[in-house]
């Protein structure tokens, strides 16, 4: 029985073992998680790549649940270091993780960002406010008290101060954060205007949430995969149609892109940073702390994310629309991503 006992434990060790020597023979950070943050990634990596002697890492677009999926799959050089997240880390992912060992994880803001519903220059102008978003977007929506399959197939039957447009709508898939919190800032705001509905959000929350955040499937509403460069482009070809993507994709094309007006309230630096702004949201790295002792660049690219020339307020990423930390934020991150600075 001891035998055994000493044996297993030795196997476990040899594996241990051979799971840090094979993970330490990474040398490239791998990055995942979402589309809104890949483009403010990538140019983290990119500065990395030119001001050290590491590889840049490598940084995949794949939504903030498809990243963490494979973020929580585990310990070793086969599993991502860093999600990129446009939203928080859920319950449900956190005990994924931990079933698979991966238990130690820093969160770590980076500044914010907003989800903003984009035109082409040439598209009409609108004011919308979250109960017309809802009614534009849900896949059924309350008729003389029924909940009946979404019959709005125009801005203006929403609304008729709205456009004489088709609603056609580009938008994330369900791995996306962009697309869960759209439906928990906007949305779920929207359709909390019919009383109804909103004595759901206590009664039955889940009910409420099927309600208010399930999105039609009868083509006013197109999902667009992680590519946001593509629904850019979409844009621009048909400019009756609209987009929802980060605020930073905005920035960034200020030259190509309107945002449209919320509730009264206008996506800008200001609007977003101090909460005005509906669809206002912070975003996120989570790193893997077990993986600083077995990839040897990563402490140093974590140092160069939190610097003052990448996310300070003259930053590198403030010039490509990232709404950058108060000063207060700034300090609290600096402590929570002290461990990886300096190793």
């Amino acid at each position: 029985m001891r035998r055994t006992f000493a044996l297993t434990a030795i196997a476990a060790s040899i594996a241990l073992v051979s799971a840090v020597s094979a993970a330490q023979a990474r040398d490239q950070v791998r990055i995942v998680g979402s589309s809104t943050i890949f483009p403010l990634t990538t140019k983290v990596a990119e500065h990395f790549a030119k001001t050290t002697n590491a590889p840049a890492p490598v940084v995949e677009s794949t939504g903030s649940g498809g990243g963490f999926k494979l973020f929580c799959g585990g310990i070793g050089e086969q599993y991502p270091d860093i999600v990129d997240a446009s939203r928080p880390i859920s319950g449900s992912e956190t005990a994924i993780c931990a079933a698979n060992s991966v238990r130690k994880i820093s969160e770590i803001k980076i500044g914010y960002d907003g989800i903003v519903l984009l035109g082409s220059r040439e598209a009409p102008t609108m004011e919308l406010s979250a109960r017309q978003l809802y009614l534009a977007l849900a896949r059924t929506i309350p008729v003389n008290g029924a909940s009946v399959p979404n019959p709005n197939v125009k801005w203006s039957d929403v609304d008729p101060s709205l456009p004489d447009l088709k609603i056609r709508v580009y938008g994330p898939p369900p791995t996306s954060g962009t697309r869960d919190l759209m439906g928990q800032l906007l949305l779920d705001k929207g359709c909390a205007t019919f009383a109804d509905i909103a004595s759901l959000e206590s009664a039955d929350p889940d009910s409420f949430r099927l309600l208010c955040r399930t999105i039609r499937e009868d083509g006013a509403y197109i999902e667009a995969g992680e590519n946001d460069r593509l629904v850019i482009s979409k844009l621009e070809k048909d400019p009756t149609s609209y987009g929802v993507m980060g605020f930073n994709n905005l920035e960034r094309n200020r030259e190509k892109l309107q945002g449209i007006t919320i509730n009264g309230i206008e996506p800008d630096y200001e609007t977003i940073l101090d909460g005005s702004y509906p669809g206002s949201r912070a975003l996120y790295l989570y790193v893997k702390d077990d993986h600083e002792q077995l990839v040897r660049s990563l402490g140093d690219f974590i140092s160069t994310y939190i610097s003052e020339a990448v996310i300070g307020e003259e930053g590198l990423l403030v010039d490509n629309g990232l709404v950058p930390l108060t000063a207060d934020e700034r300090q609290e991150m600096l402590t929570q991503a002290a461990k990886f600075v300096g190793n």
